[in-house]
């Protein structure tokens, strides 16, 4: 149980850098789209940022190939 234990504590570490980096790329690129600072929409962004999160960390549950268990399966 151990073993399981650690592998999670690493896939979710893992999975939880990939989504905040997909949402800052997000927020970054929706933010580019304006002319302006001032014409951001920025509930836009905030919930857009926030859904890239959310459907990274769905993409990470097929797996993340820098996270591997101890016989070496991805799953």
């Amino acid at each position: 149980m151990n073993k399981l234990n650690t592998y999670f504590e690493r896939w979710f570490e893992a999975a939880l850098v990939r989504a905040i980096k997909t949402m800052a790329q997000t927020a970054v690129a929706m933010i580019g789209t304006t002319a302006l600072l001032s014409a951001v929409d920025w509930k836009t962004v905030i919930s857009t940022a926030v859904l890239s999160g959310i459907l990274s960390m769905l993409t990470s549950l097929a797996g993340l190939p820098e996270v591997k268990q101890e016989n070496g399966n991805n799953n």
